[in-house]
């Protein structure tokens, strides 16, 4: 099952700096020009960082598709301001994206 549009427009609307890029029928999502995570068949999967584990200590670990690494699943996408919060500190944690040449 893909993800839907509206799923994804309703995630990053509540979220100032956060983008989606569709990629093969779900999407990936971009804070800071960071991966932080992605939307997969409907579900929000971010990157397990030390702060998004200490934001959402009761989250389940689900892989996004397989043969990929665990994420964790944020159940709760009504609260902008938590989603918000999330984001930024996953995008600070993660190094630099590399320049492409």
């Amino acid at each position: 099952m893909a993800s839907s549009k509206e799923y994804v427009n309703d995630i990053t609307e509540q979220c100032k700096g956060l983008s989606a890029r569709a990629m093969m029928g779900d999407y990936v999502l971009y804070c800071g020009g960071k991966v932080i995570g992605g939307i997969y068949d409907n579900r929000l999967l971010v990157k397990p960082t030390p702060s998004a584990v200490a934001m959402l200590p009761d989250a389940k670990k689900e892989l996004p598709y397989e043969g990929a690494k665990e994420m964790l699943f944020v159940e709760e996408t009504d609260d902008g301001d938590l989603l918000s919060r999330l984001f930024e500190a996953i995008s600070r944690e993660l190094p630099e994206p590399r320049k492409r040449k």
